[in-house]
């Protein structure tokens, strides 16, 4: 699975796309791990990542929600209180930073090897665990990614959008890490399934190698995956029909002389 994605621009498609206020600041729009980009999560899930309870500790992981922004505070004594669903956009660094990572250094390590994760193997792996199990889902808005065609023998960056020219919504989990300091870094990772199989994306990544796509969730979906429970987060985990997608090689500046033009 590639890393790297291209950001939303101009900013009304924020609003368009997703109903959220784009960022204050339009940030970069081709995007890599450890870079700032964001995430898209409902009000009251956007309130906790801000302002955690005071009695968590740094090193435990960030308030168990239920997907819809509630609190086991909330649910106690069998009433269950619904968030609302307002939408918001969280700045945040692209690659994972667990909450249990020890200092910031090794933070900007790990955040390059996390900014995907299998959605087979979230609710297991070390790293993505806990975002899994505590309902730590977001949207992560973005209107194309790119992978790499092997096919030639040598590796052809090419761009991956909507047939439509829609922007995407992909599935992805979000962490809170706080160090002793007091040092805050909010990070997400995208999730991603299995392509060995999928007409258009089975040609993409290294031969020989298990073939990844992101896991793109339909524009109906979008509150439904941030709400549901965490034992049925994997039913969104589907392939995005192929026919709905289009891949087209990155044109290099070199491309684009014009035949015969010697300069």
């Amino acid at each position: 699975m590639s890393t790297h994605y291209e950001t939303l621009h101009p900013a009304d498609t924020y609003r368009e796309a997703f109903a959220v206020e784009p960022p204050a600041a339009p940030g970069e729009r081709h995007l890599w791990p450890r870079k700032p980009g964001g995430f898209i999560v409902h009000a009251a899930t956007a309130a906790a990542i801000a302002n955690p309870p005071a009695a968590a500790a740094p090193e435990q992981p960030a308030p168990a929600l239920d997907g819809r922004g509630v609190g086991e505070g909330e649910r106690a004594g069998g009433t269950e209180e619904r968030a609302p669903t307002a939408r918001v956009f969280v700045p945040a660094q692209w690659g994972l930073v667990p909450h249990w990572v020890k200092s910031a250094s090794d933070a900007k390590l790990r955040a390059p090897k996390l900014a995907h994760a299998k959605s087979d193997l979230a609710s297991t792996g070390t790293a993505f665990r806990d975002a899994w199990l505590n309902g730590q889902r977001c949207i992560v808005p973005l209107q194309a990614f790119f992978e790499d065609d092997w096919r030639s023998g040598k590796a052809v960056p090419t761009r991956i959008a909507r047939v439509d020219g829609r922007p995407m919504g992909l599935a992805g989990l979000w962490a809170r890490w706080q160090g002793a300091d007091g040092e805050v870094i909010v990070s997400y990772c995208l999730l991603t399934l299995n392509a060995n199989n999928h007409a258009l994306l089975n040609r993409y990544g290294p031969p020989g190698g298990e073939k990844s796509m992101p896991a793109i969730l339909n524009e109906g979906a979008y509150d439904a995956w941030l709400t549901a429970r965490h034992d049925k987060a994997k039913e969104f985990m589907r392939q995005y029909a192929a026919q709905k997608l289009t891949a087209n090689p990155v044109e290099k500046k070199a491309d684009k002389v014009p035949k015969g033009w010697l300069g």
